[in-house]
């Protein structure tokens, strides 16, 4: 069974980023409430503590039976994990004379295999109102700051594992050998073999779903993106001709993506049925101009479709869905535990009308590891790395009512938008690139003919993760290149505007 390590969630922003660091080693983790029951198996080779918006002298702090843990698997305090180990096994923690956040410098004062190869003087990022005073009997200091004493340290008698606190965010970029010290603790320490890799993963998950699954029958909507094409080729594998995929073309996709991803799926040997329900979704969002009434007509029209073909398919039993890690975490608020569970990817009211039970192979994956997986499983390269694309699609890229011809306009505008940026090597520099009809016209000349006809915004960010995002600063060339090009070659647009406005205020899509 795959070695894993738990990470402890006590509330942090950045409990996330220490199971990335995790998983770029090559293992195998998960993260939980801090409060929640777990049991403690062979295959878990250690637990992380996690930062915390609280202090540990609060009236009532979240806390962990720190020592317990200890007795049976190694274990590592991150800031406010630290901190709490230090308080609870009867060390002193006081309020810093000053916040400490940001950068500082990290000085070696005795050398231990959590910190080997760690280059001594390296910067870590600081971000805690606390500081560890006075540590616990039987523990020794490693590091410090210049600012605080205690900035890493060890348990050095007593019963048990390995026990480490670090009193900085490792986890973070700016913490320079921050994933080095991960590492660390992750080799060096737990003795983790680094066996999570994409083949292996790939192995593991289509043998669980062989004995999930059996003989029986999966449904499953796909999108043509990532997740739901990487999710469904896994289920292929295990069942192969009973996964029975439905794509339907909703009329708002991009240029020749329908008959584009149809023929991607052929070549993965996927089982799927393309449905061209394009004149359905335009019946039902003509006149429609809000932009929550266009998403809930599109979502609303797709499970009626999707219902009405999955039906035709008798004795299913799974439905198949490409649900993601950061989709199923149950995160912890500032204000307690919340065990509220999002469902982005679930599809609406389909798992309680039709009755089916739920496979969703890549519900333990972050988005990238999502693509090296579809990468070892030979999907292509593009369809993995493109960027991001609204669930309503281009109907929320044409502000205002939603029509065949501005379909088209939208569509013939974005491709060519799309095409330079991939030509000139910008698509990869940029987070999301997206083309947006505006419902304004404005007069133009070409020749000598007077032209009154739409106007098209192109919107380009940079982002890590969509949170927030910065506009993408393009080449003055490339912007009046791909002016040119809309206006010379797609009758229905003389004006091309660039949108510099970023997340927040704005949002990245326009609707």
């Amino acid at each position: 069974m795959t070695e894993k390590i738990l990470i402890l969630d006590f509330g942090s922003q950045f409990t996330q980023l220490i199971a990335r660091c995790v998983r770029e080693a090559n293992v195998y983790c998960e993260i939980i409430p801090y409060n929640k029951q777990f049991t403690i198996d062979p295959t878990l080779k250690g637990i992380i503590l996690s930062g915390s918006p609280f202090s540990v002298n609060d009236e009532q702090p979240p806390l962990v039976d720190v020592a317990a843990f200890a007795s049976k698997v190694p274990v590592l305090g991150v800031c406010y994990g630290a901190q709490m180990t230090a308080k609870v096994l009867g060390g002193r923690v006081d309020k810093s004379n000053k916040r400490e956040y940001g950068r500082a410098i990290l000085s070696i004062i005795k050398e231990d295999i959590l910190l080997k190869n760690v280059v001594d003087n390296s910067q870590v990022w600081m971000s805690h109102s606390d500081t560890i005073a006075t540590l616990p009997e039987g523990f020794e200091v490693l590091a410090k700051t210049e600012s605080i004493p205690v900035a890493a340290f060890k348990r050095i008698t007593g019963d048990g594992f390995p026990l480490y606190g670090i009193q900085f965010h490792s986890e973070v970029h700016h913490s320079t050998e921050g994933k080095k010290i991960i590492s660390n603790f992750l080799v060096q320490v737990c003795g983790c073999k680094q066996d999570f890799t994409p083949a292996a993963f790939i192995e593991e998950t289509v043998a669980k779903l062989k004995a999930q699954i059996g003989d029986a029958k999966v449904i499953m909507a796909l999108s043509g993106g990532v997740d739901s094409t990487v999710a469904a080729t896994l289920i292929s594998r295990a069942v192969g001709k009973n996964l029975y995929g439905i794509f339907v073309d909703n009329g708002v996709l991009r240029k020749n993506e329908f008959q584009q991803v149809l023929d991607i799926y052929k070549q993965l040997d996927l089982n799927v049925t393309g449905i061209d329900a394009k004149k359905l979704f335009y019946d039902g969002l003509a006149g429609k101009t809000d932009p929550e009434e266009k998403r809930k007509t599109i979502g609303g029209l797709f499970i009626d479709v999707f219902q009405q073909e999955a039906s035709k398919i008798k004795d299913a039993s799974f439905l198949g869905q490409g649900t993601i890690y950061p989709d199923v975490i149950e995160s912890v608020s500032v204000h307690g535990p919340s065990a509220t569970i999002k469902s982005h990817h679930n599809v609406g009211g389909l798992p309680d009308t039709m009755k089916l039970g739920l496979v969703e192979p890549l519900r333990y994956l972050f988005k990238d590891e999502v693509r090296r997986v579809g990468l070892a499983l030979g999907i292509p390269h593009d369809l993995l790395f493109r960027h991001p694309f609204p669930g309503p699609g281009l109907a929320i890229r044409i502000l205002g009512e939603v029509t065949e011809e501005k379909v088209t306009l939208l569509q013939d505008a974005d491709y060519l938008y799309t095409q330079m940026l991939k030509e000139t090597g910008l698509y990869d520099k940029v987070w999301q690139a997206g083309t947006i009809l505006l419902p304004v016209k404005s007069v133009g000349v070409m020749g000598d003919e007077r032209t009154y006809e739409f106007t098209v915004a192109l919107r380009a960010v940079t982002s890590v993760d969509g949170m927030t995002a910065d506009w993408a600063h393009l080449p003055y060339e490339f912007l009046a290149n791909i002016s040119n090009d809309i206006i010379n070659q797609v009758r229905g647009i003389n004006r091309v505007v660039y949108d510099i406005s970023s997340k927040p205020p704005a949002t990245i899509e326009w609707e």
